[in-house]
């Protein structure tokens, strides 16, 4: 009997669909939840210590509570709760693309309900006012300008994803931190332009429950551009990279650099070039 196969964080991809399947649910919930409900406090400006939140809260909300869900649920989905990064690691094999279509529904209805919750507890005026937290265009910015930026910002945060999660040569305690915090660059980043959405899920959830649907196919396009072109960089190239030996002083003789062990016969033993 052959071992599931080995996905994020340690996962094992297929072990238990159900379990995987409800963690990508919640883990997205509470991922879109967290950071609209921020954003939509600003639009809204209700106080968070004192002061309205405003786009710097937003951008720390979403990577901080990704930080905290990666390693609560990392062992158990994967915690991709995002299906451009789902799509990504498929593309590139990392990922069973008979898996897909449940880990990207289980994403879509997370972001839904998270957007459901933020209605509840903000009230109408979220909806009417804040349209839930949905990533729109800034004023003056065409399509275009929309669908690089989230091509950019996507391609940041799905590059530090696979390297991060799939690489052993990575430091466990580092992975969530670098994870969190590239999320929340790219936020900072594409907030300006497109409302940094970074996420299909977390694009379209606000979106159906608000009915904001303006240039909702660059929220779906370049997300999963961006991150498929990530995660086959990485596999294709930076992946293969070997991690570079230590070395000392060069030979005076060839101007090469030797190794720490290799010992100059002439200079008897113990000396090192």
């Amino acid at each position: 009997m052959t071992s599931p196969q080995r996905g994020l964080y340690g996962s094992a991809i297929g072990a238990n669909m159900a379990r995987a399947g409800t963690a990508e649910v919640f883990g997205t919930f509470l991922l879109v939840f967290s950071g609209t409900a921020v954003a939509v406090a600003g639009a809204l400006s209700r106080s968070i210590a004192g002061q309205p939140a405003d786009s710097l809260a937003v951008g720390l909300a979403f990577g901080l509570v990704l930080i905290a869900l990666v390693t609560a649920l990392g062992h158990v989905s994967g915690a991709h709760l995002n299906p451009a990064v789902t799509l990504a690691l498929a593309a590139t094999g990392k990922f069973p693309w008979r898996y897909a279509p449940a880990y990207v529904l289980a994403q879509l209805l997370g972001a839904v309900l998270a957007s459901l919750a933020v209605w509840a507890t903000y009230g109408s005026l979220a909806r009417v006012r804040a349209s839930l937290g949905a990533t729109v265009p800034s004023t003056g910015t065409s399509a275009t300008q929309v669908l690089l930026v989230e091509v950019l910002i996507t391609f940041l945060l799905v590059l530090v994803i696979v390297s991060v999660a799939t690489d052993d040569r990575v430091p466990a305690a580092a992975v969530g931190p670098a994870v969190g915090f590239a999320l929340a660059a790219a936020v900072l980043v594409g907030g300006p332009v497109s409302g940094g959405a970074v996420n299909p899920a977390r694009a379209v959830g606000p979106m159906i429950v608000s009915g904001t649907f303006t240039d909702w196919w660059t929220y779906l396009l370049g997300p999963v551009v961006g991150a498929v072109l990530a995660a086959m960089a990485y596999d294709r190239f930076l992946a293969r990279a070997s991690t570079p030996e230590p070395s000392s002083t060069p030979d005076p003789a060839s101007g090469s650099w030797g190794s720490p062990d290799q010992v100059d016969p002439a200079a008897g033993t113990g000396s090192r070039l």
